[in-house]
């Protein structure tokens, strides 16, 4: 275990990764902030428990998910105001064609593995994902990056499955297309 001090310091270098990541999760700097302050002051009281068998960015970020989880809680039991930009369908539809079929047909992504070990294309899935209504996004990456189940991800927000697969698979799509634009067509 590292000593008080020196454990403080490593807390205090992982602070940007961990608001960067906190904020994409809940679209709200202040929650980000308020998020990332309550789960190092849970590392620091918890400094014991770490027995170092994970990397510390690894504990702190398994913290970090359990006090977004938490954020998004509150924030279901709030009314929700009316969000801009919540229906953005008319952009959504211009994609297809009545048929359903896609009026452009996307590009094929030459190698995407090789796309994702890149920091440029995070920085453009970040861009994207700023672009996508706020709950949306974050039906999304609770989904994707918290790993929560269709009936978690309803509960925390208030919606039911279908709008749920409809906000999945909408994020999905301008995701895509999104991407198609900034990073894969350049």
């Amino acid at each position: 275990m590292p000593a008080p001090d020196d454990f403080r310091s490593q807390l205090e270098t992982l602070r940007p990764y961990l608001l960067r990541y906190a904020g994409l999760q809940l679209r709200d700097a202040a929650a980000a902030e308020d998020c990332v302050q309550e789960a190092l002051l849970a590392a620091l009281a918890g400094q014991a428990s770490f027995a170092g068998r994970s990397n510390l960015r690894t504990w702190l970020t398994g913290i970090l998910k359990h006090k977004i989880v938490d954020a998004i809680r509150r924030q279901a039991r709030e009314p929700a105001l009316p969000q801009e930009g919540e229906d953005a369908a008319d952009e959504f539809d211009a994609l297809f064609r009545r048929n359903g079929h896609w009026a452009e047909r996307p590009a094929g992504w030459d190698d995407p593995d090789g796309a994702l070990e890149q920091a440029q294309f995070f920085r453009a899935l970040e861009q994207c994902l700023e672009r996508l209504p706020a709950r949306t996004a974050q039906a999304f990456m609770m989904r994707e990056h918290l790993g929560l189940e269709t009936p978690e991800i309803c509960k925390e927000l208030g919606i039911t499955p279908t709008h749920c697969w409809v906000m999945l698979y909408r994020a999905r799509m301008t995701l895509r297309e999104c991407l198609q634009q900034t990073w894969f067509g350049r």
